[in-house]
């Protein structure tokens, strides 16, 4: 019998084992992360919100990636990839506990604390999970193998706006040109019951976290050899001597900025008398479904046309294609521009796995600090929807999408030339 064969079986399955255990974790965080579509105009309408103030909730949540993705990587280096994950999980799970004190205050700024401590959670999962699965096997398919983890993020992404639609968007929404005709008081208590519908949701959410922090604790993940263990060598000023890390970080700020302010304005925008067509906020929610709902279906197809063709090719031409369906979105009307916005979704799907690959390629004991700036880059998720929030106030929601086009004009340089870049 060969000996060695049977090892190398041994290990391809207890990876694949591993892999399928940890895609759970993505499916949770796309699920929390795609949530604060449906928050957005809930709390906007509960708290009487600008657009700019509503974006707060997006500042606030991708603002943790950058102010904690460096402990975060120090954690994960301390403890291990599996111990990260589980700490990573309680964190979050603590986060979504903290919203039902905030709903019963009745506090907009509770809910950006206790999204603050949820997105540090979410932090601490990128930093562990991304590289541990892109790095569970060999690097020619390491954009396939994130791309099918990420998946799962998508699935998550998918249901989460039906899941808000039915136990956060339920009830009947009501202007604030409606709410001022109501008694001060009455108004007043529509407004909190409006907060306080999302304490359910989420202690539910708080439980599931816990759950699966202690699954993963008593399963055996298996360690990256030459990589986990010298996870917590060398600095961030090394990794960032590789060109094409430092391309990549600028490359994540502008996707998760893009896709995070498309999907934060999206149910707003399909409801506008001439986009949806007399779509109400809560069935919106379903086209905002399908918009990640595509994520998942070109996620599973982008796992198998990584694993035969030049992911840098297939990064370059979704992101020519995004680039076309924004300048309909932003210049046609009606039925057009609501079908070519929710297309977005489908040929987001790959972008981030695929950047983040490119972007570690190459980085050997560097990975940790690697994927710490990657993460660290999640801010674009702040930054970009407050510009966005800010043109739409001032010049309209259909204008601001020229924000995100520019952001998939640097994506088309990353494809092309900066991810070739060699140290």
């Amino acid at each position: 019998m060969d000996t060695s064969a049977a090892v190398r079986g041994q290990h391809v399955q207890r990876n694949g084992v591993a892999l399928a255990v940890v895609t759970a974790i993505f499916f949770m965080w796309g699920f929390l992360t795609c949530l604060n579509d449906i928050l957005i105009p809930h709390l906007k309408a509960a708290f009487a919100l600008t657009w700019v103030q509503a974006m707060l909730v997006q500042f606030t949540f991708f603002g943790a990636y950058f102010l904690m993705s460096l402990p975060a990587g120090r954690l994960v280096a301390a403890v291990g990839y599996k111990r990260g994950i589980v700490a990573g999980l309680a964190i979050a799970g603590l986060g979504a506990l903290l919203f039902w004190p905030a709903a019963h205050a009745h506090v907009y700024g509770l809910f950006l604390g206790a999204l603050f401590v949820l997105a540090t959670g979410i932090t601490v999962l990128q930093v562990a999970a991304n590289p541990y699965v892109a790095l569970l096997g060999p690097e020619r398919t390491s954009s396939s193998r994130l791309t099918l983890a990420q998946s799962m993020n998508a699935l998550g992404t998918t249901l989460a706006p039906l899941f808000g639609g039915l136990l956060i968007l339920s009830a009947e929404p009501r202007t604030d040109a409606q709410l001022a005709l109501l008694p001060q008081a009455e108004a007043l208590a529509y407004r909190v019951a409006e907060a306080q519908s999302v304490q359910v949701p989420y202690f539910g959410l708080a439980v599931a976290l816990f759950v699966l922090a202690a699954a993963i604790w008593m399963f055996r993940l298996p360690t990256i050899p030459g990589v986990e263990e010298g996870a917590g060598e060398g600095r961030l000023r090394d990794a960032l001597r590789h060109p094409h890390l430092r391309y990549g970080v600028l490359a994540i700020f502008f996707y998760v900025g893009a896709e995070v302010s498309i999907g934060s304005v999206l149910v707003n925008f399909l409801s506008m008398p001439g986009i949806g067509e007399g779509l109400t906020e809560q069935e919106a929610t379903r086209y905002v479904s399908l918009y990640w709902g595509g994520a998942l279906v070109g996620r599973l197809v982008g796992t198998v046309l990584l694993a035969t063709l030049d992911p840098r090719r297939l990064l370059g031409l979704f992101a020519l294609v995004v680039m076309g369906l924004l300048a309909v979105t932003m210049l046609a009307g009606g039925g057009l521009a609501k079908w070519a916005v929710v297309s977005i979704g489908l040929f987001n799907s790959i972008m981030f796995p695929t950047i983040f690959a490119l972007a570690i390629a190459r980085l050997g004991a560097l990975t940790g600090q690697g994927s710490s700036l990657l993460v660290m880059a999640i801010v674009g998720g702040a930054v970009v929807p407050l510009a966005v929030g800010w043109v739409a106030d001032h010049h309209g929601l259909q204008v601001s999408f020229l924000l995100p086009l520019l952001c998939y004009l640097y994506i088309l340089f990353y494809a092309w030339r900066g991810s070739r870049s060699s140290a």
